[in-house]
């Protein structure tokens, strides 16, 4: 065979990568010859035009890129994972507060109870020296240095410490505060009443460090 009687395809691959690629824009086409569209008149004619298509084929294929409503979902439930976690911290930060104020409320409440605590114990080992002061008082042996003294003492409990001495006769009978001792009957009392205090009673505030010891007298 001569150089001459070569056909086409037995061209090279270099000579076929010189060849012009030509685009068909002819309007009616010549095999069907039906009206083309502006697109297909406009789409590259040969072998390089198919190649464009499947590259541009293979670039919009789904799953290649993340779509931006991928991105916004995820986006929404990054978010919502810190919310709740911002949430979990507030809770404990919430919980340990109170955990701290109920400690500090129930430490000076027990300070407070202490307090009062050593002071009735202090009152109550004092009860048999006011009751000397007292016994003193009505036999009328509370005269010189020893009633300034006693007066200080009473005075100084009383205002400190809220210190108080009851106990009257005739006052109405009360167990929360009193100790009856001896009992009698009248046919003319109409209600139980204090006729004769024994010894005096003690609170500190609301607190009764000493019941009054008592004699009573209810109706008949």
């Amino acid at each position: 065979m001569t150089p001459h009687d070569a056909t086409p395809h037995d061209a090279t691959p270099d000579e076929a990568a010189d060849k012009p690629h030509v685009t068909d824009k002819r309007r009616i086409d010549p095999e069907t010859g039906r009206r083309r569209d502006a697109a297909d008149a406009a789409a590259p004619a040969g072998p390089g035009a198919d190649a464009a298509d499947a590259a541009a084929t293979d670039a919009a294929a789904p799953g290649d890129e993340v779509t931006g409503e991928d991105e916004l979902g995820r986006a929404r439930a990054e978010a919502l994972d810190l919310a709740d976690q911002l949430a979990r911290r507030s809770a404990e930060v919430y919980n340990v507060q109170q955990e701290y104020n109920s400690y500090v409320r129930r430490s000076k409440a027990d300070a407070a109870a202490q307090r009062q605590a050593g002071v009735n114990e202090v009152v109550e080992s004092l009860l048999g020296v006011l009751d000397e002061i007292e016994l003193a008082r009505q036999h009328g042996d509370l005269t010189g240095p020893f009633a300034a003294i006693a007066e200080k003492l009473e005075t100084a409990l009383a205002q400190r410490f809220a210190v108080e001495r009851y106990g009257q006769v005739g006052e109405e009978f009360d167990p929360e505060v009193h100790e009856a001792l001896m009992h009698s009957t009248d046919a003319e009392a109409s209600a139980t009443t204090v006729t004769q205090v024994l010894q005096p009673g003690y609170r500190a505030g609301d607190r009764v460090l000493r019941a009054a010891r008592v004699a009573v007298s209810s109706p008949a």
